[in-house]
């Protein structure tokens, strides 16, 4: 049955998109299917957003179609044999989209899909500003280690798992093996990290592999480089990366001047080789060198100034992320995690998405009347709070404007709830990047018990919960905006849901007029009065 609902799922997608004849590459990351493009005017967004199980769309360097954490990874598989299928069966260009909307009324400005629309267009104009040489680094960058996170999740809660049975002394003859399968992947993280470098850069990723390798390898603890012997881990994933990538211009080098008789023997020999050697005599040391000035750094900056360090990180993080500057964070929270065991900055990021749920709260609220967005936001909430935060930016928050920054307000209060733990000696980290919200309950770790770091990440979470919503609710509309975007009703939505939308007690300072009898919110400004209610028919 599940694989049932989930090829249904690919299915409404596919022709959604354009056909199989407009997909030319198909991958998925922790939320979203990445959906290669030949033609984007082929896609039918509105229709796609209102399929179920759609929690929204992002269009960045991919078209990204986001389904949420688990359910990307059985529908992938799905979507892709059907583009196979289709491919075989009918090998031409692709039919034209189906006239979902074809008939359809034009929807009133102000309802969920005008939002959305206003937010794919914000969308846009970021895309657009952020396809900078920089910023198109940082993408590459995040790349690399993107694919790195599942294994980082479940080694992350094997060892919370394992921790916790070891402190509770029980099932003595299996902890040990729990701690070889958190610890094994952690070990060996420089060697995946230079294989997805060399790939993302255009070289051979096993030779980048294999040269990363040489930074975990136990013997390089005999090389003496500045008068001190080397560590095996030294430099981490950074040095990883940095061999990696000279490892791919040392190929490419090869590949231009060694003749192609002997280019099998010679090009990787020397790839590794010269690349090889500039990593065990130099960028061992100084990579080794910044990873620990970003642990030292990190705890000095949460020990001194953690209060206003999460107020500003946690209010900010959003508009970083709107930027494409928060792609730098996660080579940082990797290093973390593998030099300290955990990140603590991740928690406090993660209140950014508590502030959009209490925002989300507030205009479900405030807009009584607006029954299409408030549709919306409860079909993206239990997301949200999971920690999902990107239905409710780009089809709430973002396009109406001023609740975003009052979001962001609640984010940076629970960043400095956190933040201020940190100040006071309780410091609360992530054994993984990627989940945010409820989600990250099973990573936490930290320098405290389990459950005090629990009580403080769920007080961040509560605090920006609370400041989003009343940040949103007596903040985030000017009067103007609570007229235009109360004064939607759904032309065809039933007598329930027009009542649940519309209640007869108006709503807090709301400046519409009463109600006239008998016509429950009253007539749609420009649209003649609807008729009298007619008797519902048996059937």
């Amino acid at each position: 049955m599940a694989e049932n609902k989930n090829r249904a799922l690919a299915a409404a997608i596919l022709p959604l998109v354009g056909g199989a004849a407009n997909v030319t590459t198909v991958v998925h990351c922790m939320t979203r299917l990445r959906l290669g493009l030949a033609d984007r005017s082929l896609v039918q967004d509105e229709a796609l957003k209102a399929v179920p199980g759609v929690m929204g769309v992002v269009e960045d360097d991919t078209y990204q179609i986001v389904l949420g954490p688990g359910t990307v990874a059985r529908v992938t598989p799905e979507f892709e044999a059907l583009v196979e299928e289709e491919r075989a069966a009918a090998p031409a260009p692709a039919a034209q989209p189906v006239a979902a909307s074809a008939g359809t009324p034009e929807p009133h400005p102000v309802t969920a899909e005008e939002l959305a629309a206003r937010g794919a267009e914000i969308k846009a104009e970021r895309k657009a500003r952020n396809a900078t040489p920089l910023k198109l680094f940082l993408r590459r960058i995040a790349n690399i280690f993107v694919p790195l996170i599942p294994a980082l999740i479940g080694c992350g809660i094997i060892a919370g798992v394992n921790g916790l049975l070891t402190n509770l002394g029980w099932a003595p003859g299996v902890t040990p093996a729990l701690g070889a399968l958190a610890s094994g992947f952690m070990a060996l993280i420089a060697v995946f990290v230079g294989y997805n470098t060399a790939k993302e850069f255009g070289g051979t990723p096993i030779l980048g592999g294999a040269v990363a390798s040489i930074i975990v390898f136990p013997g390089i603890g005999d090389v003496e480089v500045f008068g001190s012997k080397l560590s095996p881990g030294q430099g981490g994933v950074l040095g990883a990366l940095g061999a990696a990538v000279l490892a791919v211009y040392v190929e490419r080098w090869c590949r231009r001047w060694v003749p192609e008789a002997v280019d099998v023997l010679v090009t990787p020999t020397v790839t590794v080789l010269v690349s090889g050697l500039v990593t065990v005599f130099g960028l061992m040391f100084v990579a080794g060198q910044i990873a620990s000035g970003i642990g030292t750094g990190a705890d000095w900056l949460l020990e001194n100034t953690g209060a206003f360090a999460g107020f500003v990180l946690g209010g900010l993080f959003l508009p970083l992320v709107m930027l494409g500057l928060h792609q730098a964070l996660i080579p940082i929270h990797t290093t973390l995690i593998e030099s300290q065991g955990y990140t603590a900055l991740l928690p406090i990021l993660a209140m950014a998405g508590a502030g959009q749920v209490g925002c989300a709260v507030a205009v479900y609220l405030r807009l009584r009347r607006n029954a299409s967005l408030r549709r919306t936001i409860r079909s993206a909430m239990p997301a949200g709070i999971l920690g999902v935060g990107e239905p409710l930016i780009y089809g709430v928050s973002l396009p109406l404007g001023r609740p975003f920054v009052t979001a962001c307000v609640g984010g940076a209060a629970g960043g400095a709830f956190i933040g201020a733990f940190s100040m006071l000696g309780d410091t609360v980290g992530s054994t993984a990047i990627g989940p945010s919200g409820w989600a990250l309950f099973p990573l936490l770790a930290g320098n405290q018990s389990l459950g005090l770091l629990i009580a403080v990440y769920g007080g961040g979470l509560l605090t920006g919960y609370l400041v989003g919503f009343l940040a949103t609710y007596f903040f985030g509309f000017s009067k103007q905006m609570l007229t235009d975007l109360n004064a939607d009703v759904d032309a065809g939505e039933s007598g329930e849901a027009r009542a649940e939308a519309e209640p007869t007690d108006a709503a807090p300072d709301s400046p519409e007029a009463p109600d006239a009898p008998g016509t429950p919110g009253g007539p749609r400004p420009g649209t003649p009065p609807a008729p009298a209610p007619a008797p519902a028919p048996s059937s």
